[in-house]
């Protein structure tokens, strides 16, 4: 869960904010200021991982605001011109919205963020003491996703397709294969082929050129079977 602070002179605009916040699952509205004077009291007496802020705010700018901090949390801006995206960027900002921010696109801000602390939070751990699950967007809202209830996903142009065992309806959702096998441990998952990644524990049998989970068949691409070799121990 991460802790969130919102920060932005227009009450609208704070108010959009914080429902935008309320939708997503992994976040938590820990606080909302108007400017950046009270941002910067806020934190002085909580900590918070995310901060969604505004660039043009009466005193203090969005951009001055982030320069005088000392320990840095996760930042987003979210404002309504996009002449600042360069200076947000070389301040080293997640993401940079520019009103009116549909909820794709602010979901899609929001898992950058999720993805950039779970990296922080595992640098120094093993791959096994990572979170156990991770988050897709499916129909505009985020569903979380257990690695141990995968058995294979296959990849379908512009997005892929996500196979439970729990449920006999796929999870589908719009992400390129190498964007979801990037967040897959490499301990629990193969790719097989250029449109198959299978959980290694869901996998029944090998047979020559094929992998079966249970009744279902799929290839194993030329490119690929260096790593089913050294999967099954028959590598060099």
């Amino acid at each position: 869960m991460l802790r969130c602070l919102a920060v932005d002179d227009e009450p609208l605009a704070l108010e959009l904010l914080e429902d935008n916040i309320r939708q997503v699952p992994f976040l938590e509205l820990a606080g909302k200021c108007s400017n950046a004077m009270e941002a910067m009291k806020f934190l002085q007496e909580e900590t918070v991982d995310l901060i969604f802020l505004d660039v043009q705010m009466p005193g203090l700018t969005g951009l001055q605001f982030i320069k005088s901090l000392t320990q840095k949390p996760m930042i987003i801006l979210v404002t309504a011109y996009e002449k600042f995206a360069l200076q947000g960027f070389d301040l080293d900002v997640v993401d940079y919205l520019v009103k009116p921010v549909p909820l794709d696109r602010f979901i899609k801000a929001c898992n950058k963020a999720w993805e950039l602390y779970g990296l922080r939070t595992k640098q120094g751990e093993t791959e096994t003491a990572g979170p156990e699950y991770f988050f897709v967007n499916v129909d505009y809202s985020l569903l979380k996703v257990e690695f141990a209830d995968i058995q294979w996903i296959e990849g379908l142009k512009d997005y892929v397709k996500i196979n439970l065992k729990t449920t006999s309806r796929p999870v589908i959702t719009r992400m390129s294969m190498k964007a979801l096998e990037d967040q897959l441990p490499t301990s629990k998952f193969i790719r097989i082929h250029k449109s198959y990644i299978v959980s290694i524990a869901a996998i029944t049998s090998i047979r020559k050129n094929s992998v079966f989970i249970g009744p279902a068949e799929f290839p194993v691409g030329d490119n690929y079977k260096d790593g089913m070799a050294i999967l099954i121990g028959k590598a060099g």
